[in-house]
């Protein structure tokens, strides 16, 4: 029998491309999506139909324990995305990034117990290390909130080892670095950028550009999912990274000579973060990953990420596609 899964946040970005991976990997996938009176499944109501009609669809909210546990019954595996994930919306609305992120993972960790699950795989991110003391950043880096975003996420993150170590929850924290690709936000700084190229911009608004970033292509971060579904995870986080580090600047760069446009940047003082709270280096170590789960990025490397942008920017420049974004506004 396929194995059952519960994708929570699967109508996001990351979450509709796992939710795809799985089905096609053969899974018996129940998709947990926002309750929304216009009945969207969010990203999942652009996959395409073999998908759409493989899929179990939930719609309810990850701050209701009580949806929650109806949405967990009978599943082997629960891949809980479902977060909230802008840094500057966490600044003025700190209270919306403890209800979700840290009450919404209680709730399934909780629910897991009651129901006997087979495991939890709690999504994390690499804003939890803060600037980068040492590199590459390992999982045993120090957690340094510097916004309240990161602090929900660490407070998460330390929630869910503790289920592991005071019940024997059998879990796991995917610890993603900067995923891009195709359905990104254009709250972050990729989409951003190509979405203005696209649009027909030449002078490019961006907050600041000398932070380095470990950019990792969005279908490594559904396999790193997977991996962990289908291997040792024992309370553990592990890193997915590419191990390539590049400011934002370059990025930039590369970026306009992927999609062959000129590029002007320009200073937008509404995108900086406050300076204690800019995470100025980032570049992960994915050993672990890659000796317990057998993972590796396919898309690592300088010509890694060329390639990953060019997947990406060919998808902004598809008009169906661009036309979701408002490429001339700044998405928080």
């Amino acid at each position: 029998m396929a194995r059952k899964a519960l994708v929570t946040g699967a109508d996001g970005f990351i979450g509709s491309h796992l939710t795809e991976l799985l089905v096609r990997e053969g899974w018996d996938v129940r998709a947990f999506v926002y309750y929304n009176s216009f009945n969207s499944w969010g990203w999942l109501d652009t996959s395409s139909e073999d998908i759409r009609s493989s899929i179990n669809v939930f719609a309810g909210d990850i701050r209701d324990p009580f949806g929650v546990k109806e949405a967990m019954r009978g599943v082997d595996v629960v891949f809980n995305l479902a977060a909230l994930i802008g840094i500057p919306y966490s600044y003025h609305s700190p209270q919306a990034y403890v209800e979700t992120n840290i009450n919404g993972i209680l709730n399934v960790l909780q629910a897991a117990r009651d129901l006997g699950t087979e495991r939890v795989i709690q999504t994390s991110t690499s804003e939890v290390y803060g600037t980068a003391r040492f590199v590459p950043i390992t999982e045993d880096h120090p957690m340094q909130p510097q916004s309240p975003y990161s602090a929900t996420k660490i407070g998460a993150d330390a929630l869910t080892e503790s289920f592991y170590r005071a019940f024997g929850l059998n879990v796991g924290i995917a610890r993603p670095f900067n995923t891009y690709g195709p359905r990104q936000s254009a709250r972050a700084v990729i989409p951003t950028i190509i979405g203005q190229l696209a649009a027909g911009k030449t002078k490019i608004k961006l907050g600041a550009i000398s932070p380095t970033r470990d950019f990792n292509f969005v279908t490594d971060t559904a396999r790193g999912f997977m991996a962990m579904a289908n291997g040792p995870i024992a309370g553990k986080a592990f890193n997915f990274a590419s191990s390539y580090e590049i400011s934002v600047g370059d990025t930039a760069k590369l970026i306009a000579e992927v999609m062959g446009c000129p590029i002007e940047i320009e200073t937008d003082e509404h995108r900086l973060r406050p300076a204690d709270s800019e995470v100025e280096r980032l570049n992960g170590d994915a050993t672990r990953a890659n000796e317990a789960l057998g993972w590796k990025p396919e898309f690592g490397g300088i010509d890694g990420l060329r390639r990953g942008l060019e997947i990406t920017a060919n998808w902004f420049r598809d008009k169906n596609n661009l036309a979701r974004y408002k490429t001339d506004i700044y998405n928080i």
